[in-house]
């Protein structure tokens, strides 16, 4: 069994913000392999169902970004798998709007739901897809700026690189990292 998590906020007045990039790409995910999110459990909007033989379940939390590892925690005990049967998918303001990158571990390189997962499961090594989303303007606050929505230009890039990124969660769960970074990263 294998996990994919999508880092966001719960709630329509986050629903397509910046920071909900994660929810939004397992939600594609979702629809793609004909998973539905029907249950909340383990601090998550949950979905299950089998793919390339394997099981895999689609998770989006409901403790809000910056607690985000309480959730990740709650799952990957609930169905006693490790931080290498994780896939964890998030916003990113150090990459360029539109830009997908797969790395097999990491710091949270500041972001505080990436933070809150290595805090709680104790490693970095996990895989995770970083979409970027692009920094703010100077005079923007950053907050303001990832709970903001994309401007029309934006929304086109983002739109492919959505697709980009579930395209590279499911490749993760067939294919080596090094193979997948190789196919993802470049473009």
């Amino acid at each position: 069994m294998r996990l994919i998590v999508g880092l966001g906020n719960p709630g329509s007045s986050y629903e397509g913000s910046r920071h909900n990039v994660g929810f939004m790409v397992v939600d594609t995910i979702g629809r793609d392999l004909g998973i539905a999110f029907t249950e909340k459990r383990h601090h998550a909007l949950v979905g299950s169902g089998i793919f390339t033989g394997e099981g895999l379940v689609l998770a989006k939390p409901l403790t809000y970004m910056n607690r985000s590892g309480i959730a990740v925690k709650a799952l990957l005990d609930a169905y006693s798998l490790n931080p290498c049967d994780l896939v964890v998918i998030y916003d990113d303001m150090d990459l360029e709007p539109g830009r997908v990158r797969v790395r097999p571990r990491g710091s949270s390189g500041g972001h505080n739901g990436m933070k809150s997962i290595i805090e709680e499961l104790g490693t970095d090594l996990f895989p995770r897809i970083r979409v970027g989303i692009g920094r703010p303007d100077p005079s923007q606050d950053p907050a303001g700026y990832v709970l903001g929505w994309f401007t029309k230009e934006e929304l086109e890039m983002m739109t492919v690189a959505i697709q980009r990124a579930a395209a590279a969660a499911k490749a993760l769960l067939t294919r080596g990292i090094a193979e997948v970074m190789n196919e993802f990263n470049g473009i």
